[in-house]
């Protein structure tokens, strides 16, 4: 008799609680209205664009990242800060005239516990295969709902075109200073190259070389055709006659100029040769060459900054605008009168099991 006082007591407690949940679902839970609003982000740069750029294969393709970004913001505390100063919605889900269950308790609750209830009544869903957004906005009257999902969608859109131009324009700023360092590096590296050869007396160290090669290389000629005159000369004369002296007189004075031009050329006392002039004077030009491409590379970059930058490169394009709700969608009343009523039978007839079980082994 107490086993079956037992397991009557329980399906009794079974039976209030199914009785308690019809109760709050069918007659007490506050309705709540959903309105609903898909978005997408579109690119504007992207209008046009070769789908054969390898490039853009490589780097793919950056919905995704922006609508993931975007629902982020839309679900953070400085959202929820813009949505309560704009429609009090503390106030709102805190209504005393709804069922304790489903508001809010405290008006002043902490910015905590309102995030939390706010993540309950706003969900923001990314479908991967469709690449759209949606947001949906529950609240307890039609109004409300359509207005909070129409300030998520107008500063979802005003939040990545401010990211957006904020980072165009910090790249402009930026691009901008290596212009100015770039354009001071090349004027400074004309100016050297400008002193060495004011310094030098040359324009072009190079040329002055190639001239003096050409005088020295007639200059061997000449001193070759000396000494083959001196060998003829001395199968008749001998070295001491005047003809062969004024032979070697001439030889001497062309290697004396051969000497001369070659030391202008070739210094090995560490200065002023010409070989460290053209080496010293190359690189300077190479220096100031390099420069000037550096900065006309930067210059390009700017221009362009400048140009994505006066662009809108992203938009919301909103697919669906918020609804008007016309029926409370929340809560789902039937549904989840069947499931608790179906969860809590289950679980009383697994404690009668186990209850049955014990018993059993007991005796």
């Amino acid at each position: 008799m107490k086993r079956f006082l037992r397991l009557g007591r329980l399906w009794q407690a079974a039976a209030v609680l199914c009785a308690l949940a019809v109760l709050y679902w069918g007659l007490i839970a506050s309705d709540r209205y959903v309105s609903e609003a898909k978005v997408v982000v579109e690119r504007s740069d992207a209008i046009g664009a070769s789908t054969s750029d390898f490039a853009s294969l490589l780097v793919g393709n950056t919905a995704p990242q922006d609508l993931l970004l975007l629902r982020e913001y839309l679900l953070s505390v400085d959202m929820l800060r813009k949505l309560d100063d704009q429609f009090k919605l503390r106030a709102h889900y805190s209504d005393g005239a709804r069922d304790p269950l489903s508001r809010m308790w405290f008006e002043d609750a902490s910015l905590e516990r309102f995030h939390r209830h706010y993540l309950q009544r706003v969900s923001i869903e990314y479908d991967d295969f469709s690449r759209v957004l949606s947001i949906q906005a529950q609240a307890y009257t039609p109004e409300m709902a359509q207005a909070i999902a129409q300030m998520l969608v107008t500063e979802g859109e005003r939040f990545m075109n401010e990211m957006t131009h904020r980072i165009a324009s910090e790249q402009v700023v930026y691009i901008e200073k290596q212009v100015q360092v770039q354009g001071e590096r090349a004027i400074a590296a004309r100016q050297d190259l400008l002193a060495f050869q004011n310094r030098n007396g040359l324009v072009s160290p190079r040329g002055d070389v190639e001239s003096l090669s050409s005088v020295v290389a007639r200059a061997e000629g000449e001193l070759a055709e000396l000494r083959v005159r001196r060998g003829t000369l001395l199968d008749v004369f001998t070295a001491q006659s005047p003809a062969i002296l004024e032979v070697d007189a001439q030889i001497a004075a062309v290697e004396r100029q051969i000497a001369a031009q070659r030391s202008r050329m070739v210094s090995t006392k560490g200065k002023g040769g010409l070989n460290r002039v053209v080496e010293e004077q190359e690189r300077l030009q190479a220096s100031a060459e390099f420069a000037q491409d550096i900065y006309k590379t930067a210059l390009g970059a700017l221009e362009k900054a400048r140009i994505e930058a006066t662009r809108k490169l992203k938009n919301v394009a909103v697919v669906q605008k918020p609804t008007a709700p016309e029926y409370p969608l929340q809560p789902r009343r039937f549904y989840n009168i069947v499931v608790f009523v179906l969860m809590t039978l289950m679980v009383a007839g697994l404690i009668e099991l186990v209850m049955t079980i014990i018993k059993d082994h007991r005796d």
